[in-house]
């Protein structure tokens, strides 16, 4: 069963914020894209980040410095980050079935959230809520 793409942003933390409206706006610039078994998707170490990933349908392995740490399956996601942040990525994500997934790039998400402001406000009162999570409320 395919997952939707609107209700998989909805659960993305970093999206969490923005309502209905802007998820279904915002899930129209996703590519559809579908990864062999076996393909590596993103490399540990790469420092580009190709975008954010919303897995429709298979699984995939996660892993960090050679050990698996995660499996992700059809509603996960992963590379959200390296949409704000050209970061180097800390994973290596491998294909373990045939893996269908909805991929956005840096610079589409950077032109949806210039195009509205209120967009750009909601993701940064959720990063800044994140942030103070991490830091465990010291002041």
């Amino acid at each position: 069963m395919a997952t939707n793409v609107v209700d998989a942003l909805a659960h993305v933390p970093m999206l969490s914020s923005l309502d209905r409206r802007h998820l279904e706006r915002l899930s129209k610039d996703f590519a559809d894209r579908t990864f062999p078994a076996g393909s590596v998707i993103v490399r540990q170490g790469d420092d580009r980040g190709i975008g954010f990933f919303v897995i429709a349908d298979g699984t995939a392995s996660v892993s960090v410095d050679g050990s698996e740490v995660a499996k992700l399956h059809g509603g996960d996601h992963f590379g959200a980050i390296a949409l704000i942040a050209d970061r180097v990525r800390t994973a290596t994500v491998i294909a373990e079935s045939d893996l269908h997934c909805y991929v956005m790039t840096l610079w589409d998400f950077r032109s949806f959230v210039r195009a509205d402001a209120e967009v750009a406000w909601a993701l940064l009162e959720q990063l800044a809520g994140m942030v103070q999570k991490s830091q465990g409320h010291h002041h």
